[in-house]
């Protein structure tokens, strides 16, 4: 069975829009104290605030189980 097969990418004309005149361009480089903002809504500082305080929340969790599991044991 031969792999299914992909699109070409879009050059950067295309991808910028046809004839529209402005080039694509990479990722913006953004310094740490703007990444690391406190900023409201769906922004991009908001989601690297989500996911650290989800990681958080879920080593918490994770702790707070073993710590009751180990208890139990014990007991």
């Amino acid at each position: 069975m031969a792999p299914a097969a992909y699109p070409e990418p879009a050059d950067s004309a295309t991808a910028a829009g046809e004839g529209s005149g402005e080039i694509a361009s990479g990722p913006i480089p953004v310094s740490p104290q703007e990444l690391n903002a406190w900023r409201r809504g769906f922004t991009p500082q908001a989601e690297i605030w989500n996911g650290r305080l989800a990681m958080l929340g879920l080593s918490v969790g994770l702790t707070v189980l073993l710590i009751a599991r180990l208890a139990a044991t014990h007991s």
